[in-house]
């Protein structure tokens, strides 16, 4: 408790203590993200600059403590949660934006809120690409850290698509920029691989992001199916046929019952599946392009076609879309929801696996889906104060990795690895692909000073991978 106390006298000798926490109840609070895993945490701060993270970061090293980077606690894996105790760094008060509209770029801070910045922008006709179903929530630093993608990903990429720099404080408390305004800078793409690193290398303190021009027309379109194969094939067929939408999102029954009964969108509740897609560009191309959709959709069986009439009625339907996970708490107390990839042509047994896996742990589950590129968000529904319920939803997760990995995905698509998957990376990446992994969280690293235990299972790092021991050396 002493070593404990000094360490809390000394943050609040830097920050001042209304930028210090560290009574039970805040501990309590922040011991956990919007997943649901937790840990244990010795004190939360609130810097206010790259200085102040940097005084952080010493005096966390000085008291041997480690460090974990928050920002809104919207993430899913588990990635801002401590796996030992450690001292937060809440970037939620860091919130400058600087605007070069000439550039079509912004520095931004790491606790700007997503759907803000875009909101600043709009008057210049921009806008942040990444679009995270919790954008209204979620920060730009948690974007950055987990490589965040959203709906509108299928077109302009994730989140490493749309930052050109990164100024971050090293384990020293060093500040640095990687990256710059140019397009391909001299040297080592440092920043490359700080987007996505889930707080392991650094805490990046602002971001160089560019800002996307606002299409001149857009078309939004609400497709249902009575077969979610059909919903499945119109996607394919979309694609293959040469048209890549802004967005290809898709619903299943139960989910659409949810969302209806929560929101009164006007969903169709009787459909097996929905398809969301939106085409945006020049006008005369969206409006090609929209036809190609539609057609498309009606090839493969649609039972109803809506095209938005307006913004409002958009607005709506990405309303109706975004507003799944709210939806859930009319089912259950508690949700777990997933995220994995798998190919776009295997969407349909992956689903179809995905209703066998919950009936078989007698879970209710609700679908989401990245169609376009196959992300996966099974949300299975549960109340965990019914023993043993937590264990089951942990297996059917498990279980949905497995056949994830199986039809030729990926561990995740958007939400990270952080704890939730961190032992499950050897199912996707070999001990040489671990070792390099950890070799370079050395290199920024070397006492995992951040956010150590998440992301690299244990034992990750082998010594000269694949070399004999020298003669006489005991292993």
């Amino acid at each position: 408790m002493a070593a404990l106390s000094d360490l809390v006298v000394d943050l609040i000798s830097e920050l001042g203590s209304e930028a210090v926490r560290f009574e039970p109840l805040d501990r309590r609070l922040f011991s956990k993200d919007a997943g649901v895993t937790r840990g244990e945490v010795v004190a939360i701060t609130f810097p206010r600059s790259a200085e102040e993270v940097a005084a952080v970061v010493r005096i966390a090293g000085t008291h041997g403590i480690p460090v974990v980077v928050r920002g809104a606690g919207t993430g899913l894996s588990g990635g801002a949660v401590p796996s030992e105790p450690a001292v937060l760094i809440v970037t939620t008060r860091m919130t400058g934006v600087e605007v070069d509209t000439d550039n079509r770029t912004a520095w931004v801070e790491p606790g700007v809120i997503n759907l803000d910045l875009s909101r600043l922008t709009e008057p210049f006709g921009l806008h942040f690409a990444p679009d995270p179903s919790s954008q209204a929530a979620c920060t730009i630093g948690g974007n950055v850290a987990n490589n965040s993608g959203g709906p509108h990903c299928l077109a302009e990429g994730t989140t490493v698509s749309h930052v050109l720099a990164v100024e971050f404080v090293d384990a020293e408390g060093n500040v640095f920029i990687a990256g710059g305004p140019g397009p391909d800078p001299v040297g080592l793409d440092v920043r490359g691989v700080m987007v996505g690193s889930e707080g392991t290398l650094g805490v990046v303190t602002r971001a160089l992001v560019k800002l996307t021009p606002n299409p001149p027309a857009v078309r939004t379109m609400l497709m249902a199916f009575d077969d979610i194969a059909d919903a499945a094939a119109t996607v394919s067929g979309v694609i293959a046929a040469g048209v890549v939408p802004a967005a290809l999102e898709m619903m299943d029954r139960p989910l659409i019952r949810a969302v209806e009964n929560f929101l009164h969108a006007g969903l169709p509740i009787d459909a097996a599946a929905v398809l969301l897609a939106e085409v945006a560009g020049h006008p005369e191309g969206v409006e090609a392009e929209a036809e190609l959709v539609v057609t498309m959709a009606k090839r493969h069986g649609a039972t109803e076609v809506r095209i938005a009439r307006d913004e409002a009625e958009r607005e709506v339907l990405w309303k109706a879309r975004k507003s799944a996970f709210g939806a859930i708490a009319q089912i259950a107390p508690d949700y777990y929801l997933h995220d994995t990839v798998v190919p776009r042509t295997r969407l349909v047994e992956a689903v179809t696996e995905i209703y066998a896996i919950a009936k078989r742990h007698d879970l209710p589950v609700l679908n989401t889906i990245h169609a376009g590129d196959g992300n996966l968000h099974p949300k299975f529904a549960f109340d965990g104060s019914i023993p043993g319920v937590r264990e089951r939803v942990k297996q059917a997760a498990e279980e949905v990795v497995a056949l994830s990995i199986r039809l030729g995905g990926v561990l995740s698509g958007e939400h990270g690895i952080g704890l939730e998957k961190r032992d499950l990376m050897h199912l996707v990446f070999s001990a040489v692909d671990l070792d390099a992994q950890a070799r370079l969280r050395d290199a920024f690293d070397r006492d995992r000073r951040f956010n150590p235990g998440t992301v690299l299972p244990a034992g990750s790092r082998c010594f000269d991978f694949g070399r004999q021991p020298p003669e006489g050396v005991w292993v």
